[in-house]
């Protein structure tokens, strides 16, 4: 794959850190020389010293050969131009980290696929960690629904069960709905019959702003019912 990254800080090194290892061929445009230059020094890519707004900049970049573009600036104005140039030169895929959300839907509007500012993804991950702790890690879908990786502690009132008497006593519903078990490393797609014990993590697919109930259910503290002998 062909990638330019427009961008040299934070966000864009961790992507030149993934991409370039994976064999891909990879651009960076950075305008602030000190940036540049360190980008230079640490990786293993060609590195643009340049405004990325510029259509003549891009083109040096190889745009035109390029599979996808990825701007990652705190500048949304210097992103969606490059996106923009991009779309024009035919660019297929198009990504942007966006700060303000008005923004969201312009950037859409130009086929680009949003991400979050860092800041505002970091925020939201350290207020699930009081809010919501027992959660592990959430992946947002569509902004309708969510999938949570979450582990099952001991004394959960739903660990022990299976799927079916789960949902039979109102842990799980046609809202909240487990996808995958991970047991002692190996992944499991569970059946109606799978047990869920102490210790297995679990990927929940909800609704977003549906009842936290199903998720209580997963934790010692969770409710005063008692795992069942239930096998799978």
């Amino acid at each position: 794959m062909y990638l330019i990254v427009v961008g040299g800080g934070r966000t864009a090194r961790a992507i030149l850190e993934l991409a370039i290892p994976d064999g891909h061929d990879v651009v960076a445009i950075e305008k602030d020389p000190q940036l540049a230059e360190e980008l230079e020094v640490y990786y293993d890519c060609m590195v643009i010293n340049a405004d990325a707004t510029s259509a003549a900049i891009l083109e040096e970049a190889g745009v035109r050969e390029a599979d996808a573009l990825i701007a990652t600036t705190a500048d949304e104005s210097v992103n969606l131009m490059a996106c923009m140039f991009a779309r024009k030169f035919g660019v297929d895929t198009l990504v942007s980290s966006v700060t303000d959300p008005e923004h969201i839907e312009l950037f859409r509007g130009l086929g680009v696929e949003v991400t979050e500012s860092p800041h505002r993804l970091n925020g939201r991950y350290l207020y699930r960690s009081v809010d919501r702790p027992a959660v592990e890690g959430v992946m947002e879908i569509a902004d309708t629904a969510e999938i949570l990786e979450i582990e099952i502690e001991e004394q959960a009132p739903i660990a022990g069960l299976t799927i079916d008497t789960a949902s039979k006593r109102g842990f799980l519903t046609d809202q909240s709905v487990v996808i995958a078990v991970v047991r002692d490393g190996d992944l499991h797609i569970p059946r109606g019959d799978t047990r869920l014990d102490a210790g297995d993590t679990i990927s929940l697919l909800r609704r977003r702003g549906h009842s936290a109930e199903a998720e209580a259910a997963f934790t010692a503290n969770g409710g005063t019912d008692t795992a069942s002998d239930t096998t799978s």
